[in-house]
């Protein structure tokens, strides 16, 4: 009994880490940070997810359908490359050492309220 308690209760962990990896979602701009095609700081890496099925477009331009291997893995058909993903979806690093973190833009400007000047009087 004790037996099939450990292995229902190692198979309910799989389960949740499993489920909770599909809930991220890759959709969105990148900037690559190591390995790049290009040393152009201006271009910009995109990745489209729909489903476990993905279209990525590197820095260069250069597009690759890609899917889903397992939860935290993804294949590049055109790259011929696999890649890590990080569980909050900040991070892909390729095996062939190409690393992409998400853009998440300019920080948002920062209003100075002063107040009012006093003026000397005479």
């Amino acid at each position: 009994m004790k037996v099939l308690w450990s292995a229902l209760v190692t198979a309910s962990a799989f389960t949740a880490s499993v489920a909770s990896a599909q809930d991220v979602n890759l959709s969105g701009r990148y900037v690559c940070v190591q390995g790049c095609a290009i040393a152009s700081p201006e271009q910009f890496a995109y990745v489209t997810q729909n489903g476990w099925n993905l279209n990525l477009v590197n820095e260069a331009g250069q597009p690759s359908r890609a899917w889903v291997d397992w939860p935290g893995r993804i294949w590049a058909d055109n790259y011929h490359d696999g890649a890590i993903v990080s569980p909050d979806g900040m991070v892909i690093q390729f095996d062939h050492g190409t690393v992409w973190q998400r853009d998440l833009g300019l920080p948002p400007a920062v209003l100075v309220r002063r107040g009012p000047r006093l003026r000397a009087w005479q």
